[in-house]
């Protein structure tokens, strides 16, 4: 039998280094990995492409990932401040001292599916006509101009789930899904924080992970602190 869980965060984050991408759920605070993003924090990996559907949780559970500059490039479809002042992610996008490639919220999802299905791009109409579409390849289809965008996957995906069984199966509880599943396809070291681990097989029903995307569990008390990023 394959026993997924871990004990430490160190333990969890193994083999994250330099130039490492990584998928990090989360949408409007709910599916967010603290632990997780203060365990990356706390790592030296510097050269890092983060994607996520906003910054702001990143930027404000772990400020130091960016604060070093130890990013070179973000992926998102929100980028908003964490707070009244700018924050160092947004201090170093307006100098242009980071990449920063936005994406429309359906697209990004689409792309990390594509990526985790094996398909390695798709059209849509989504973008078409605007500065997103620049540079990209554009087809007709229905009487629709579409683009053309490519898959996405990630080294690491870093997840929120509220159970686990050893087998590395995840069961989310209301909106903390969200991004949850397709980037667990499309990574290819999926780690995922729990409130709980099981000490038996979850029921089928009640997996909206299966353990064949996951690698890593560990259990971690939600560590939010108050705060709002």
């Amino acid at each position: 039998m394959i026993d997924k869980r871990v004990a430490t965060v160190e333990e969890a984050l193994d083999g994250l280094g330099d130039g490492a991408s990584v998928m990090v759920n989360g949408f409007g605070g709910a599916g967010v990995p603290v632990a997780l993003i203060r365990g990356l924090e706390a790592l030296p990996a510097r050269d890092l492409t983060m994607i996520s559907n906003s910054m702001r949780f990143i930027d404000g559970y772990g400020p130091a990932i960016f604060a070093d500059r130890r990013v070179k490039k973000v992926i998102a479809t929100a980028a908003r401040s964490r707070g009244p002042d700018t924050s160092a992610f947004e201090r170093q996008w307006l100098d242009g001292e980071l990449q920063v490639e936005m994406v429309p919220q359906g697209t990004f999802a689409e792309r990390m599916r594509a990526g985790g299905g094996g398909i390695p791009a798709f059209f849509t109409p989504t973008g078409a006509g605007t500065d997103l579409a620049v540079g990209k390849e554009v087809r007709r289809f229905g009487g629709e101009d579409c683009i053309l965008e490519e898959a996405m996957v990630a080294d690491f995906a870093l997840i929120r789930g509220q159970r686990a069984d050893r087998w590395g199966n995840i069961a989310f509880t209301g909106t903390q899904g969200n991004f949850g599943l397709v980037m667990a396809m499309a990574a290819r070291t999926t780690v995922v924080e729990v409130a709980a681990l099981e000490t038996r097989h979850l029921a089928p029903d009640a997996i909206h992970i299966p353990g064949i995307y996951v690698e890593r569990v560990i259990e971690r008390a939600d560590e939010r602190d108050g705060r709002t990023p």
